[in-house]
């Protein structure tokens, strides 16, 4: 959502434009208006919405800019301008009720023996990414996202994962939205039959883990913070203090003491 404010119109002198820009979210748009600053009249005097002069009431205290008098439709695009004196500004109060939000509903979602999820929603309000997510060391690891398309038809997307570990594999899609406001899929799950259990030796002078096969790592501190994180089967830890240390890889967490 865009808001901003523009001075010194050709059209009307001393005047200025509010202009918010953002997607339709089934929701109205709150407007604080205060007097101008000669103090004769309110400060808005004029509404548009995507160029078309509304009918809302603007001349008091507080108005309303009512959406639903344009036929829009979830996830369209709305420009609002502002018209109002110089000196002084409306406030808007609501402006997240033109960012996205998570409101897709999972028609379906399914993972191949490949590796390849396919998820399929319905009721988007605007275009938010698909964050993936794969359940290992205990945890929901990011491993990629896909933009929405963000309209509330049937929308279909895919992705493909290329590092599993071995054994079950657990994934999940989601949305994150104003506020940090979350909407996720099921869980989908698969065991790749091409994956090993992955083995580790840790080199005499401790200063690298080599990792019997390629595979995403993460390694943290006895603090809990990561300190190394990756892909690949070679970890060089010569530069990290002496101490202990939690290696994950594959769908193992080992410890590890740097010496």
């Amino acid at each position: 959502m865009l808001l901003l404010f523009i001075g010194s119109l050709a059209f009307a002198s001393e005047s200025e434009l509010l202009l918010i820009e953002g997607k339709y979210q089934n929701k109205n748009i709150y407007v604080q208006n205060s007097y101008a600053a000669s103090g004769v009249g309110y400060c808005a005097y004029e509404v548009r919405v995507n160029g078309n002069v509304t009918t809302d009431e603007v001349n008091s205290s507080a108005f309303e800019i009512d959406l639903r008098n344009f036929n829009l439709q979830p996830g369209d695009g709305v420009t609002i301008q502002i018209l109002h004196k110089g000196g002084c500004s409306p406030r808007i109060l609501n402006p997240e009720a033109l960012k996205p939000r998570p409101s897709f509903k999972t028609e379906s979602i399914t993972i191949s023996n490949t590796g390849l999820i396919t998820w399929s929603t319905l009721g988007e309000t605007g275009s938010l990414p698909f964050i993936v997510e794969q359940y290992r060391w205990n945890k929901w690891v990011y491993v990629g996202e896909v933009e929405g398309i963000g309209k509330p038809t049937k929308n279909t997307y895919s992705f493909q994962i290329t590092a599993p570990h071995s054994g079950e594999n657990r994934f999940r899609v989601k949305q994150v939205g104003f506020n940090k406001e979350v909407r996720m899929t099921p869980d989908v799950k698969y065991t790749p039959t091409a994956v090993a259990a992955l083995t580790y030796t840790v080199s005499k002078d401790t200063k690298t883990i080599d990792l019997s096969g390629e595979s995403m790592y993460e390694m943290y501190d006895v603090f809990g913070n990561v300190v190394l994180r990756g892909v690949g089967k070679k970890l060089d830890i010569a530069d990290f203090d002496k101490g202990l240390y939690y290696v994950c890889f594959d769908n193992q967490v080992v410890e590890v003491r740097r010496k």
